[in-house]
């Protein structure tokens, strides 16, 4: 089986949130996996269905590259998330002044995304 993936880095959304999306489309077909976060309202559907894209890209130029091209429809309609995670990535400290001299620390959180896709 062909299978292509995608890794996008530092996207400025916290793990916890992007695997709240990441979760709808666990095991769905391209087609239905992309009208899912078509109509998302979340910021992160915009970060996993661009990164899904950059998967079945990738995973046609594999399939024209193969030995035995044409697996994979132009349509993408045999092509489906086989795993996508979502993993934390750096992490930027920021500072808040506080009462007394003190300051609390911010912790602005990125994430990395992998997206796994395979043809039927």
């Amino acid at each position: 089986m062909l299978e292509a993936r995608a890794i996008r880095k530092n996207i400025r959304s916290s793990p916890r949130k992007m695997r709240l999306v990441a979760d709808l489309v666990r095991y769905k077909n391209v087609n239905e996996a992309l009208a899912i976060l078509h109509y998302t309202p979340n910021k992160a559907a915009r970060h996993i269905s661009q990164t899904l894209f950059s998967a079945v890209s990738n995973l046609i130029y594999l399939d024209e590259q193969s030995d035995n091209p044409g697996q994979v429809d132009s349509d993408t309609g045999n092509v489906y998330v086989k795993t996508i995670f979502v993993d934390q990535g750096s992490v930027m400290k920021r500072m808040l002044p506080a009462p007394q001299g003190r300051a609390y620390r911010i912790r602005k959180r990125l994430c990395k995304l992998t997206i796994v896709v395979t043809a039927r």
